[in-house]
């Protein structure tokens, strides 16, 4: 009875373990390829978009201060207004001046009548050559005092050294100045320079007669056209930076020196491989996408550096010819067999392009 119950027991072991086989090959069949909409890499050049805050300045200004001291007797302009080349803004008292210059064209007159009765005489042989000599250079000496007399009188005015808008002045009529007082400040400000700091990354992209965009803080719904002038001869060893100069239009008048300014330009950087955002998937150790090579999803680990509308621009084993999943990546795994039923051909829009900072950190 032992050996028949012992036989019995092996064979339904063995009928078991032949029914979990079958059953086994049954429930793991051969898997079909994962259906997914894949499209082909694109290499295309970044575009760096660079911001910094520039300061408005006149194209010609200039702090304006009295020639000499005296005592102000008239004050000829109001803040903002507009005034000529030349235009008097303000007077001193002139009084002395003014009689040191009649004293001098005096002088001119008797120096300029004597050496006339010279002249006259001049063949009798009553003078001497000496003589003659020593009036013309009297009537010279006259002459000469008299200019200085007139520009000392001349400096009793101030005036506009060049076309522009005046600014305020604490100045008032019986005020006493003297050469270090600053009357007004005078502005040229039909053209504005722009001056920001660049780093020093894009110097070479920068040069004169180039264009780019600067926006008032004023006004931030307005952008401007801003045409670089030149750039600093050197690089702050501080900042690492350098100077930009650029000019804007103010033909209406409606900028002022001193306003700030957000500006912006682009350049084209390296040329990196492009796919579409929906491509990009996020892990543990970070982002990656998959490829399709040679029927099979490849995963691929990729360094994000910047991004457009769309498009993300990306570092990694990516190669002109590759075809990145963008649809049906969740159900891929790494050398898995997929097929693309449809392959989206069509190229990346240009767009502006942004830095992007710690996407990799998600």
């Amino acid at each position: 009875m032992g050996f028949k119950l012992a036989r019995r027991l092996t064979a339904a072991f063995s009928l078991a373990i032949a029914v979990a086989g079958c059953s086994e090959e049954e429930a793991a069949p051969e898997r079909d390829p994962v259906v997914v909409i894949a499209q082909p890499v694109r290499v295309l050049p970044e575009q760096l978009e660079v911001e910094a805050i520039g300061t408005a300045r006149a194209t010609t200004s200039a702090e304006i201060y009295p020639e000499t001291s005296g005592r102000v007797t008239s004050v000829l302009f109001s803040a903002g207004d507009y005034v000529r080349e030349g235009e008097p803004l303000l007077r001193l008292d002139a009084r002395a001046e003014s009689l040191a210059v009649d004293a001098a064209r005096v002088q001119v007159s008797e120096a300029d009548q004597l050496l006339t009765r010279y002249r006259r005489i001049e063949d009798t042989g009553a003078l001497s050559e000496s003589q003659i000599e020593a009036g013309e250079t009297a009537l010279a000496s006259a002459r000469v005092a008299l200019q200085q007399a007139e520009v000392d009188l001349g400096d009793r005015v101030v005036r506009a050294p060049f076309s522009g808008h005046v600014g305020l002045t604490e100045i008032d009529r019986g005020d006493r100045v003297n050469d270090s007082t600053p009357i007004t400040q005078i502005d040229k400000r039909e053209t504005l320079y722009v001056d920001f700091p660049a780093p020093e990354a894009v110097f070479n992209a920068l040069r004169p007669g180039q264009v780019v965009q600067v926006t008032p803080f004023s006004d931030p719904s307005r952008t401007i056209d801003a045409r670089v002038v030149t750039t600093d001869a050197r690089i702050s060893q501080d900042t690492r930076n350098f100077t930009v100069r650029t000019a804007i239009s103010n033909s209406d008048d409606t900028l002022r020196p001193g306003m700030s300014f957000r500006v912006i330009f682009s350049r084209n950087g390296e040329a990196r491989a492009a796919v579409p955002e929906e491509a990009i998937v996020w892990g543990g150790e970070g982002s990656h996408l998959f490829l399709v090579r040679e029927g099979t999803a490849r995963r691929v680990p990729v360094t994000i550096t910047s991004r457009r509308e769309g498009l993300v621009f990306v570092d990694g084993d990516v190669r002109t010819g590759d075809r990145v999943i963008v649809e049906g990546v969740q159900k891929v795994r790494d050398g898995q067999d997929v097929r693309v039923v449809r392959a989206n051909n069509a190229a990346p829009q240009d767009v502006q392009l942004r830095p992007t900072r710690g996407d990799n950190a998600q």
